[in-house]
């Protein structure tokens, strides 16, 4: 069956005068994924990179607008009651007079910061259900304090509300639950921008931008970056290391989103930038909700290197991955990134070790990434096109561990 997207590599292949044997030699694709492609076939964002680098075209330029398909199913129906409080803390329904929630009691102040911190402590810990389950009360304590301060005690139960809704977002965002998240974050940078908090908008617009670069959005999540990063530009004699952080965060997500796009160049200016704002740092930064995720020069790099593994240069991949800055004695003296950051790191470390047929190399990746950070792993669709990949090539009887790994990340073996 047709459809939009498979009408558009069909069309640019023709344009390009490619027919499809030459459409799959320029991409470095097997014949049988770009005939699946043009059938219709359902594909991972990584071949659609490559198909569009191969056809001269941003990866945008492929996408078409179709009826979604049913997605409907047991884990679908369960993620709607697992976060049906959460839903209606964040989401409360509204009619001619007043929403229809409990308004909670107001928090004192200090306690809604410290639950917040405690939250984002739980978030970097992987504990994502205690996460879930400590929001709708930060919600609805946070709302209720704002509508009962006055005065400068209202300002900052505003901002504490915030704090509260970048964390909803963050742990929305990661959870894929992108409408909610989206909510969530739209909600933070409004109320950041009404208190002039400018560091505290652009950390929400931070997490937005990722959120998009999630949805493939690479066109607006792009532009809504590079355009907060030229607003927020620091000098960088007197720039503070959040501001610094929150500065290059934004340019990692340009070039994030430029690289998927086929917009080499404006990824490798990006890049460049980041390195600017990653060189004015002695360490690695991450104060939530002051910064987003993290930012340094490991995190620097370590992005950098995911450019590779997006190309598919798997040797350009390892050959950066453990030598220069992300040597162990630079990780020491730099500091650690956040786990998010360095297991997606290892995720490309492995997804390299794969396409070079060093499988039980890549295997080991895995294994350690479940036991540092376990429930992370679960969440990352990168994971699961590694074990599939790794089921697909090995000859032999699996092993325990591949076997272990395969139901962790429900991967058919």
């Amino acid at each position: 069956m047709s459809t939009g997207l498979a009408d558009n590599v069909r069309k640019y292949r023709r344009t390009a005068g490619l027919n499809q044997e030459g459409l799959a030699e320029a991409a470095d694709l097997s014949l049988s994924t770009v005939r699946k492609v043009e059938q219709g076939g359902h594909v991972s964002m990584e071949t659609l990179h490559a198909l569009a680098r191969a056809l001269g075209v941003n990866t945008s330029a492929l996408f078409a607008t179709e009826a979604p398909k049913s997605v409907l199913g047991p884990q679908d129906e369960a993620n709607r009651r697992y976060l049906a409080e959460l839903r209606r803390a964040l989401m409360p329904a509204v009619g001619l007079s007043a929403p229809l929630s409990d308004p909670g009691e107001a928090g004192e102040l200090s306690a809604l910061r410290r639950g917040v911190q405690e939250g984002h402590a739980l978030y970097w810990a992987d504990q994502y259900g205690a996460v879930a389950k400590r929001l709708p009360a930060l919600l609805r304590s946070s709302e209720a304090a704002v509508a009962a301060f006055e005065g400068e005690d209202r300002q900052q139960a505003l901002i504490a509300r915030c704090h509260a809704l970048l964390l909803t977002g963050k742990y929305l965002t990661q959870v894929r639950q992108y409408d909610m998240a989206y909510f969530a974050l739209v909600d933070a940078i409004r109320l950041a921008r009404e208190t002039d908090q400018t560091q505290l908008a652009s950390t929400g617009v931070v997490g937005l931008c990722w959120l998009l670069l999630r949805q493939d959005r690479f066109d607006e999540a792009e532009q809504l970056a590079a355009l907060t990063a030229a607003e927020i530009e620091p000098r960088m004699s007197e720039a503070t290391p959040a501001r610094l952080t929150v500065w290059g965060e934004l340019w990692l997500r340009v070039a994030s989103a430029a690289v998927r796009n086929n917009r080499p160049d404006v990824a490798q200016d990006a890049r460049r930038m980041a390195g600017t704002a990653a060189g004015g740092l002695a360490s690695e930064y991450h104060d939530f909700p002051l910064a987003w995720g993290g930012f340094g020069p490991i995190t620097a790099e370590l992005k950098a290197v995911e450019d590779l593994s997006l190309v598919g240069d798997a040797r350009g991949v390892l050959r950066r991955a453990d030598d220069g800055i992300l040597s162990d004695r630079s990780v020491r003296n730099f500091g650690r990134p956040t786990a998010p950051n360095w297991g997606r790191h290892r995720l490309d470390v492995a997804r390299a070790l794969v396409g070079l047929g060093s499988h039980q190399d890549a295997m080991d990746e895995l294994m350690q990434l479940r036991r540092t950070s376990g429930a992370w792993l679960t969440h990352q669709p990168m994971a699961r096109y590694v074990m599939a990949d790794l089921l697909k090539t090995r000859k032999r009887t699996l092993t325990k561990d591949m076997r272990g790994m395969a139901a962790h990340l429900g991967v058919a073996g």
